[in-house]
């Protein structure tokens, strides 16, 4: 067995430093998509590194400040099975900054160099959060083709929370797009919809009370949402509300609200939105095949909205959920 093992300098007081590297929100702004972590000795994590690919475990041995060691393994992959390998990191005070050491034990020799690969991508933007307090939209999770509705919904993901981050106390209440709906009501709104789609994959929700502002809420009731879909899988049906419905399409509507609200969050707030022509193509489709007559008699959406023959991806998905793509 070998191991990767590599050092970084962060820009961070060593208390500041942890928490970049053991909480959910912080691990958002340069490693995650999504995480769960029970910070203590014994306690469960699971983080969704890129859309489809998350790691879990345990975590066994956390010094707040010092040093968070865990068992690894992949959900997705045989080749690192659970308890087969670890991950520490140690954290060293060095003139005001912090040097993490990340080593990662029982790789074989053939697991290392894409494991290298990946360790040195995510130490890298480590270092740049540690600096500027987020280390921006990673292309690794933005830039691959959803392989299916739920890892569709992964991707969207990273689009909404990048323009959420973006979102501040004097924007919520500003019009959006949708409807009649307030950036604040229009966050209550999706966090309805997620609490809806999630319970119905088995997904233990949070509360609709909880606490945090709108980025902290969104993605913690998402990363429940996905996890209980990832674990249920996507046969058979389910029933959100009082319609059954295959579970494929209940995936797909949460895919759709994500990257569309994404749309109208930034619309409403004067931020830019970029979405990969891949994934937007995809969720058009997923729209195509979901957004059908009764949802527009019942008021959920409007007719679509006539667009150029030159208009993307991104804007055809804007037009057909009746939404004007220049508002």
């Amino acid at each position: 067995m070998t191991q990767f093992d590599r050092t970084v300098e962060v820009a961070l007081e060593p208390d500041a430093a942890f928490e970049l590297i053991s909480r959910p929100e912080r691990l958002r702004r340069w490693l995650t998509v999504a995480a769960r972590v029970d910070l203590r000795q014994g306690g469960r994590y699971r983080w969704t590194v890129v859309p489809g690919h998350s790691a879990s475990g345990t975590i066994t041995e956390v010094v707040p400040g010092r040093r968070l060691k865990l068992r690894w393994w992949w959900e997705d992959s045989d080749d690192l099975p659970p308890g087969s390998s670890t991950v520490a990191l140690t954290l060293t005070p060095k003139n005001g900054s912090t040097e993490v050491r990340l080593v990662h034990d029982g790789l074989t020799e053939a697991q290392e160099p894409s494991h290298a690969e990946v360790w040195n991508h995510y130490l890298d933007r480590l270092a740049v959060a540690g600096r500027d307090g987020d280390a921006g939209p990673d292309d690794w999770a933005v830039a691959l083709e959803p392989s299916d509705e739920l890892t569709g919904a992964e991707a969207t993901l990273v689009v909404l929370q990048q323009v959420l981050r973006g979102l501040t106390a004097d924007d919520l209440q500003r019009r959006t797009p949708c409807r009649d709906f307030t950036v604040a009501a229009l966050a209550e709104h999706l966090l309805g919809s997620i609490r809806s789609l999630g319970s119905a994959g088995g997904g233990t929700m949070p509360a609709a009370d909880a606490p945090g502002d709108v980025e902290v809420r969104v993605a913690d009731a998402a990363q429940a949402a996905t996890e209980g879909w990832r674990h249920r899988g996507l046969q058979g049906t389910v029933s959100p509300g009082s319609t059954a419905m295959p579970a494929t399409t209940a995936v797909s509507i949460m895919a759709i609200e994500f990257l569309v609200h994404a749309w109208d969050f930034a619309t409403a707030t004067g931020q830019r939105l970029e979405v990969p022509e891949q994934l937007a193509s995809y969720v058009l489709g997923l729209a195509q095949g979901t957004i059908g007559p009764q949802s527009r008699e019942s008021g959920d959406f409007r007719d679509p909205v006539p667009v150029g023959d030159d208009a993307g991806p991104l804007e055809r998905l804007i037009a057909f959920t009746g939404r004007s793509p220049s508002p």
